[in-house]
């Protein structure tokens, strides 16, 4: 849901252009860029953002968009923001987003600014975080007015016995109405929380923060809304990095099995490192190791544990609570407390790990709408064709290529199928041809990102530019080493793209 040196010999190839240097302050109105547009889209990109201070020490406006971009005059949303000014000479505003779908860009750049972007990055941009369309302090998705009700569609245990056509259709059917009601609360704006219209607001904000490029740089899935600005406006990329890329020609099947490996293969790089250990809960071999955690999900399946708040720990909040620690391996250790704890009969502890993955409180509520918007946007993102058969043989397929994970990850293609509305987004290669260089980041042993859609997008992109970190955990950006940081820091602030894949 999930960041000095080498450089020198790997430097080189163009620069490019963009805007003069301002060593003062942007002021607390924004001078839009002035730009032609259509005359339907005239009052959205001539707005002046009103800038007001927030949170400590950070400023905050709320821009306008369109709610359906082929029909600007329909309605309108709200997208919040958030700034961190430059505190040296001014290359202009990067736009971050932090990921998801669903992730907010406000609280990430809020709550995390040194860790969103690098100190000489925060030095030379204002730091611009945004909640896209759909997500948290912009016009959001809404699902449910009783955060139990949440509860229930994320944590309850299926009646049915996993992969039967009764299994199947209660899954499907919890979908169906987890749908209907996020309609009856969010309303029209439902069907318009895609990528592409997220993309299209992107510009909006690029042109009333006075940019006439956009600098960009988006984790996991925003390198999937970075890629579609780029094939949408070739001619209007700035800067842009792309870290822990998602391949956008992957179909929704691929992703799920590739991600299913990814996961897998974090797993070992933790066992491995967990049996130097004295504290490993494993005895024996790695492989004993997978055998002994699948046969715990399987266990789940079964017979849940109950945690003293009364919720259940089945199988599939066991796999949430997992995978959480393994998008990074600072958080491995979180892995031997998980497995000792409920190997002891205590779910508690899985429970706090997979509240920390849904942003869900101690209390029982939730800090943001991040698990509705998620659906929401995948949902408009990937056609769902599935059927029963289709289901049950790609289950086979995830079982037999990740034995551990794999059944975890089954039968998610069923969420969407009776979807409020309908997607009509292909998912296809993006080329952007026309653009200016385009750097991606993979990671070799990222679980959420496969490094595979790192160099597949790279590959993809008419000016795509792959900078490899050879390591662990989900993005590298400012989480990694100096070879990262500073072939990023050197795209982003003197344009320097690197003549070959620095190999970090």
């Amino acid at each position: 849901m999930i960041r000095r040196s080498a450089i020198a010999t790997a430097l080189l190839v163009a620069s490019f252009a963009l805007s003069g240097c301002v060593a003062t302050p942007p002021p607390t109105v924004s001078v839009p860029t002035g730009e032609t547009v259509a005359a339907d889209l005239a009052g959205f990109y001539s707005q002046e953002l009103q800038w007001s201070s927030c949170e400590g020490t950070f400023q905050c406006a709320t821009a306008t968009a369109p709610l359906d971009w082929s029909d600007p005059s329909r309605a309108s949303i709200d997208l919040a923001l958030i700034r961190s000014n430059a505190t040296g000479d001014r290359l202009g505003s990067l736009l971050v987003n932090p990921g998801g779908p669903g992730g907010s860009g406000y609280n990430f750049v809020r709550d995390g600014l040194d860790t969103a972007v690098s100190a000489p990055v925060r030095e030379r941009y204002d730091t611009v975080g945004f909640d896209p369309r759909g997500v948290n302090k912009s016009s959001a998705v809404s699902c449910y007015d009783d955060p139990a009700q949440l509860d229930s569609f994320l944590f309850g245990i299926p009646q049915s016995v996993s992969g039967t056509d009764a299994y199947i259709a209660e899954l499907a059917a919890s979908s169906k109405e987890f749908g209907a009601a996020c309609l009856e609360h969010t309303g029209d704006l439902l069907g318009f929380v895609d990528t592409v219209s997220a993309a299209r607001d992107l510009d909006l904000l690029r042109s009333i923060l006075g940019d006439a490029k956009l600098n960009y740089l988006g984790y996991s899935y925003g390198t999937l809304l970075g890629a579609t600005y780029a094939d949408l406006y070739p001619g209007k990329t700035g800067r842009l990095v792309l870290d822990g890329a998602v391949d956008p020609a992957t179909s929704e099947f691929d992703v799920t099995s590739t991600q299913a490996k990814g996961f897998e293969s974090a797993l070992r790089a933790y066992l491995k490192d967990c049996e130097t250990g004295s504290t490993c809960p494993f005895a024996g071999t790695v492989d004993q190791a997978m055998l002994d955690i699948r046969s715990l999900l399987d266990s789940l399946e079964t017979s849940p544990l109950r945690a003293t708040d009364g919720r259940q720990l089945g199988s599939s909040a066991m796999f949430t609570a997992i995978i959480l620690p393994l998008y990074s391996a600072s958080n491995w250790p979180y892995l031997g407390d998980l497995f000792t704890s409920v190997m002891a009969g205590d779910a508690d502890y899985a429970f706090q790990l997979a509240d920390s993955y849904y942003s869900r409180t101690a209390e029982g509520t939730y800090n943001d709408n991040s698990t509705e918007a998620f659906v929401a946007i995948n949902c408009l993102d990937y056609r769902s064709t599935d059927t029963v058969e289709t289901l049950k043989a790609q289950a086979a397929e995830l079982a037999a290529m990740a034995p551990v994970f794999g059944p975890s990850m089954s039968y998610g293609g069923s969420g969407c199928a009776d979807w409020p509305f309908t997607s009509t987004r292909d998912r296809v290669a993006i080329s952007a041809p026309g653009s200016a260089p385009i750097l991606v980041v993979g990671t070799t042993n990222d679980p959420a990102t496969p490094y595979v859609w790192a160099q597949n997008l790279a590959g993809e992109l008419e000016s795509g530019h792959l900078l490899t970190y050879n390591g662990e955990g989900h993005t590298a950006y400012n989480k990694s080493n100096a070879c990262v940081n500073d072939t990023v820091d050197a795209f982003l602030i003197d344009g320097t793209v690197p003549a070959t894949d620095p190999d970090c």
